[in-house]
C-alpha cells in the first residue's frame, strides 16, 4: 500500500510518486483556484449586499440561544448540533499548524489577508447552506440528505458533476478527514507524552467506531459537547500565552496591518516577503482552515431541523467566523507577539515554540498537544458523515454500514503509518472537491438570493421576538 514506508527500490519510487503528487497539489491549489474561491466569496458578498456584516449577531443567537432551535421543524437534529459538527470538521490542525506557516512564510501581515478570507467566506458557506437545505433528500432510513452532490445533480441538472464531487469527498474522507487526522494525534501524544502511536491508534479506533455507528445523531450529541469545551479549552490556553506577552499583544496587531500592504524585510530565520506572497499564503491558509467553497460543510448543514433554507445558512455563517476570526486570530497573536515569527521555524512547531516561551515549556507543549488532539479528533469524527453521505449518494444506503467499519478501521492503520504520500494526495482530492461545488454555488446564485429575500425578513423578525 502505498502510504507505507518502503526500503531500497522502493523507497526510492514512495519519494518519486510523493514528490509528483506534492506537484500537482501545487497545481490544484495554485493561483487560479485560490483566485476563484476568492471571486466567488467577493462575488457572493456582493449579491447578498454584504449580509454576512450586519447579520452575524442575529445569526449568533440563532445558533446559541436554545429558545430558537427549530425542534418541531424536518430534519435530524438542531441548528446547534449541525453547527457544532461542522465545526468539529474545519476546526483542525489548520487553526494551529495552518497558520502557522503563513505567518513563517507570508509575514504577520497573512493574519490580515486570513480575516480577509474569513469575512468572504462566510457568505460562501451561507449560500452552501441555502442550497444544501433547499435540495436536499430523504433517504429510506428517513434521514436527510443533502450537499453538494444533490445541489448539483437537482439545482443544476448536472448529475455527473455531482458524481465528480461525492467522488472527491470520498478520497477526501480517508486522507484529509481519516488517516491525517489520526496520525496527527498519534504523533502529538507520542512527542509530547511518549504514548507509543499505537496505542493511539487503538484508542481512535475505538472511539471513533463508538461515535459513528449511530449515525448523524450520535455525531452531533458527541460534537456538541466536545467542540465547545477543546475550543474554550484553546483559547484559555492562547490567553494564558498572550498575558505573558501582553505588553507586546498591541505591537502584534500593527504588524499584521503594516505588514498586510507593506513587503516584510528578512530578519532572523525568516526569508522575507513581498505583499503578494503574504496575500497567498493568508487567503490559501484561510481557505483550508475554514473550508468556505470547498462543499464539506453543507453536508452537515442539510441534516438540520429548520422551516426554511436560510434559517440553517445564517448559523453555518456563523461557523467561518468562528474558526477563523476567532480561533485563527488567537494562534496568530499568540505567534506574533511572542517574537518568534521570524525565528525561523514552521508549522506546528512554531505555534508550539511561541506557547513554551508564554508558559513553562511542559505546560505550553501540554496544553498545544492536547488541543492538536482534540482538534484532530473532532476533524475526524465530523468528515466520518461527510463521508458517509458522499458515499450514499454513489451506492445508495446499502453501502453505508460496510463503510463505517471500513473508516473506523483506517483510523488504526493512518495512526501507525507513514503518511507522505496520504497527505499529498489527500491534498489534490481536497481541491479538486471545490471546483465543482463552485459551479454549483455560482449556478444557483439566483437561488440564494431569492430564498434570502423569501426568508430573511422572517427569521430576523422571529429572532427579535
Amino acid at each position: 500500500m502505498l502510504w507505507f514506508h518502503y526500503t531500497g527500490d522502493d523507497d526510492f519510487m514512495h519519494e518519486r510518486i510523493t514528490e509528483i503528487l506534492v506537484a500537482i497539489s501545487g497545481y490544484v491549489w495554485g493561483l487560479p483556484m485560490i483566485l476563484l474561491l476568492l471571486g466567488t466569496g467577493i462575488y457572493l458578498t456582493i449579491i447578498l449586499r454584504g449580509m454576512q456584516v450586519w447579520t452575524l449577531w442575529p445569526a449568533l443567537r440563532l445558533a446559541f440561544m436554545k429558545k430558537y432551535q427549530e425542534q418541531d421543524a424536518e430534519g435530524d437534529i438542531s441548528h446547534f448540533q449541525a453547527l457544532m459538527t461542522a465545526l468539529s470538521a474545519t476546526v483542525g490542525v489548520g487553526n494551529i499548524a495552518g497558520v502557522a506557516t503563513a505567518i513563517a512564510v507570508g509575514g504577520p501581515g497573512a493574519l490580515f489577508w486570513m480575516w480577509v478570507t474569513g469575512l468572504l467566506g462566510m457568505a460562501t458557506k451561507y449560500s452552501e447552506a441555502v442550497l444544501a437545505v433547499k435540495y436536499r433528500e430523504v433517504d429510506k432510513f428517513g434521514m436527510m440528505s443533502g450537499g453538494p452532490m444533490y445541489y448539483i445533480s437537482n439545482g443544476l441538472g448536472f448529475r455527473k458533476l455531482g458524481v465528480m464531487f461525492a467522488v472527491f469527498t470520498v478520497f477526501a474522507t480517508f486522507g484529509i478527514g481519516n488517516m491525517v487526522q489520526s496520525n496527527s494525534v498519534a504523533q502529538a501524544m507520542s512527542d509530547t507524552f511518549s504514548i507509543p502511536v499505537w496505542i493511539t491508534g487503538i484508542v481512535l479506533c475505538i472511539g471513533t467506531g463508538l461515535v459513528i455507528v449511530g449515525g448523524i445523531k450520535s455525531i452531533a450529541r458527541v460534537t456538541s459537547a466536545m467542540v465547545p469545551f477543546m475550543i474554550i479549552f484553546y483559547i484559555v490556553g492562547s490567553v494564558i500565552a498572550l498575558i505573558a506577552f501582553r505588553a507586546n499583544i498591541i505591537d502584534a496587531f500593527g504588524l499584521v496591518f503594516h505588514y498586510a500592504f507593506n513587503p516584510t524585510a528578512a530578519a532572523g530565520g525568516f526569508l522575507g516577503s513581498t505583499i503578494a506572497l503574504t496575500m497567498r499564503m493568508g487567503i490559501a491558509r484561510g481557505i483550508f482552515s475554514n473550508e468556505s467553497g470547498l462543499g464539506s460543510s453543507p453536508i452537515a448543514a442539510a441534516a438540520a431541523k429548520t422551516k426554511n433554507p436560510v434559517g440553517q445558512a445564517l448559523v453555518s455563517m456563523t461557523q467561518t467566523f468562528i474558526d477563523t476570526i476567532i480561533v485563527c486570530t488567537f494562534t496568530g497573536i499568540v505567534i506574533i507577539s511572542s517574537g518568534l515569527w521570524s525565528n525561523g521555524e514552521t508549522g506546528a512547531v512554531l505555534s508550539s515554540s511561541a506557547f513554551e516561551l508564554g508558559m513553562s515549556h511542559k505546560l505550553g507543549a501540554a496544553v498545544l498537544a492536547i488541543s492538536l488532539a482534540f482538534f484532530a479528533y473532532s476533524t475526524l469524527v465530523g468528515w466520518s458523515y461527510y463521508g458517509e453521505k458522499a458515499i450514499e449518494f454513489l451506492f445508495k444506503e446499502g453501502v453505508i454500514k460496510p463503510y463505517r467499519v471500513l473508516f473506523t478501521l483506517v483510523v488504526f492503520v493512518g495512526a501507525i503509518a507513514k503518511l507522505e504520500l496520504v497527505w499529498a494526495f489527500a491534498d489534490i482530492m481536497n481541491g479538486l472537491m471545490a471546483f465543482p461545488n463552485l459551479v454549483g454555488l455560482l449556478g444557483l446564485s439566483r437561488v440564494v438570493v431569492e430564498e434570502t429575500k423569501k426568508y430573511l425578513p422572517h427569521e430576523l423578525e422571529r429572532l427579535r421576538q
